[in-house]
């Protein structure tokens, strides 16, 4: 099935240039399912490539799925018009009464900041709570895992020296999980953060299943259930030549590490992680299907009554 997403979102030329199947709100109402309702709280400052990133994961499911984008309610993003905001997002106190299937929380240019210093760190707060009463399941990314972890267990996060910046092998330690059903031994992620969360912490949390990780960065993809919450703290979603970009852009003697073929950044780099990451966010959306109610309101509105009591 294809993803619905607005008609002039830059994304959607893009994505059918690629051969993902979108859909317009008309051909969208002419069939007779519920789709699943995926909110985008997109806190990245390149919006409209995350978009595309994102969008393009959950379209090559095979559901349908309804993508919202979410912005925070009163923060100005500093790198995208303010006609695309206007235009594709709506602020979360406009979509605070609604429910959702599934919501994603991407990463910020914030982690080197203690938390309570975010500007927008009390809304971040209410829309973490919000979640358990108003989305059935929840993934965050990057910072917004480190950011989520931090309210739910009061995990902290710590400053790395060096950035951890490459591709980077991670090992499957949870091979029965739904999440990395299918996926291999051992896969490449994209890494690019210059804060960790410590393994041992995580051990020492009962709610808390760390699915996958890194000998050279640790904990890469954790398992909240307590919360119905997926936390990644790295970057499946990235494009071929995002690391590339970052590295161009910072102008960093640092070389992204496993990256560039034989270390030179003029050589085109080679995406392996693309199979994985289509698995990981198929993986999600399915465990969403499998389990979501039909009727969204009520199921989650039962759902919210017991996670309160």
């Amino acid at each position: 099935m294809p993803i619905k997403i607005p008609d002039q979102l830059p994304a959607r030329h893009v994505l059918e240039a690629e051969g993902v199947r979108v859909m317009g709100e008309t051909d969208a109402v002419r069939q007779d399912i519920r789709p699943l309702r995926i909110g985008l709280l997109n806190l990245m400052p390149d919006k409209i490539s995350t978009e595309t990133q994102l969008a393009r994961l959950l379209g090559a499911t095979p559901l349908q799925i309804e993508l919202t984008l979410v912005r925070i309610t009163d923060h100005v993003s500093r790198n995208t018009s303010a006609d695309h905001m206007a235009a594709f997002y709506r602020p979360w106190s406009e979509v605070r009464n609604e429910r959702f299937d599934g919501f994603i929380i991407t990463g910020a240019p914030v982690e080197r900041m203690p938390f309570e210093e975010v500007a927008y760190w009390p809304e971040l707060r209410a829309i973490f709570d919000w979640t358990q009463t108003h989305v059935h399941r929840c993934f965050t990314i990057c910072w917004a895992a480190q950011a989520a972890l931090f309210h739910f267990h009061g995990v902290p996060k710590h400053n790395l020296p060096r950035k951890a910046f490459g591709v980077f092998e991670h090992r499957n330690l949870a091979p029965t999980s739904p999440y990395l059903r299918g996926f291999s031994d051992t896969f490449d992620i994209p890494v690019s953060r210059w804060t960790e969360i410590c393994s041992s912490t995580l051990a020492e949390v009962q709610d808390l299943q760390v699915l996958a990780d890194s000998a050279e960065t640790g904990a890469g993809l954790v398992d909240d259930r307590a919360h119905g919450a997926l936390h990644m703290f790295n970057h499946l979603e990235y494009d071929s030549d995002t690391l590339a970009g970052e590295y161009h852009r910072d102008g960093s003697a640092q070389l992204p590490a496993g990256y560039f073929p034989a270390d030179d950044p003029t050589r085109e780099p080679k995406n392996r992680w693309r199979s994985h990451a289509h698995l990981l966010f198929a993986n999600w959306i399915n465990e969403i299907y499998q389990t979501t109610p039909f009727d969204l309101v009520a199921g989650l509105a039962a759902e919210g009554q017991a996670v309160l009591a």
